[in-house]
């Protein structure tokens, strides 16, 4: 049967032999695998550290080793006492954080699929024109221009109001030329001519032929975005005067400034300050987790008889 023989053609490929490495390919290949896995050393093991930190006392931080288990195991007490330590502050920026993350990070990745997909499929005036902006806005840095917004949003009244830090996140020039090339690349043209000779209008054709096949692409910028977003450090910092508005970047430094520096309700215990950094890294491994099954690509191979 087709099964059978299908089945066999497989085994038969997998005990061909690899075919044989020289000296220096071989050199080289050792060389490849011994930088990867310092960087995945490099990685892990601050990673590891905050994990079992987290899961000791405040002494126990200090009499144990860094990267395994105290005697006693206190972690979910560390993460209530975490987001209930000077009456919820930490609560709510987690929450600033989430809000900032979804308004900024949905609305950078809709703007940038719904732009790219235009500029890749639509021909108008000024079309390369905004590709070349777009590479070009790539090369600033986001902390270049952030005192030129802070000047700006003080004169209309938008300094020390969450408004300041969603809206200079919602374009993202990586996100839109990432979005372009994918459009380019995964939508065929002939299909959109198609929907087009059937009646369907601009949005239509968009939403019900389109975006099912940019859905990889979309992911992916929605998790870069996020994670821009989650990890934005100075924007909030120099916009943000009330710490009821802190994101957990700016209200985990101000907590660690403050462990060693002291306060007038004395230190800031380590063990909550090290259960806050895995709290606030917790989240983003479980949008890679989730959202992983969604990179998928040559969505569109088949989807056109050329």
């Amino acid at each position: 049967p087709p099964l059978e023989v299908s089945q066999r053609y497989k085994r038969m490929q997998q005990r061909e032999a690899a075919p044989k490495l020289t000296g220096k390919q071989r050199v080289l290949n050792w060389l490849l695998h011994i930088i990867m896995a310092m960087m995945v050393i490099y990685c892990l093991v601050p990673l590891l550290w905050v994990f079992f930190s987290a899961t000791k006392t405040n002494e126990g931080m200090f009499s144990s080793f860094g990267l395994w288990f105290d005697d006693k195991n206190v972690f979910w007490q560390n993460v209530q006492e975490t987001l209930a330590y000077q009456h919820g502050t930490y609560a709510r920026w987690l929450l600033n954080t989430v809000m900032y993350a979804v308004v900024a990070g949905f609305g950078a990745t809709i703007i940038a699929t719904l732009a790219g997909y235009a500029i890749a499929t639509m021909r108008f005036p000024g079309r390369n024109s905004l590709l070349a902006i777009t590479l070009a806005f790539m090369s600033i840095p986001a902390t270049v221009i952030s005192v030129p917004l802070f000047l700006m949003y003080s004169k209309i009244g938008l300094v020390g109001t969450p408004w300041a830090v969603i809206i200079p996140q919602l374009a993202t020039p990586f996100g839109l030329y990432l979005m372009i090339i994918y459009a380019q690349t995964s939508v065929p043209t002939s299909l959109l001519e198609a929907a087009k000779l059937d009646g369907a209008n601009s949005w239509t054709i968009f939403w019900k032929v389109a975006f099912p096949l940019l859905s990889p692409g979309f992911v992916t910028v929605l998790l870069f975005t996020l994670v821009g977003v989650w990890n934005n450090y100075f924007l909030p910092l120099i916009m943000l005067s009330d710490t009821n508005d802190y994101p957990m970047t700016v209200g985990l430094n101000m907590w660690l400034k403050m462990g060693a520096e002291g306060t007038a309700d004395g230190q800031i215990p380590n063990n909550y300050i090290v259960t806050g950094c895995l709290i606030a890294v917790a989240p983003l491994i479980i949008a890679f987790m989730f959202l992983q099954k969604y990179w998928q690509s040559g969505l569109s191979a088949g989807a056109v008889k050329q």
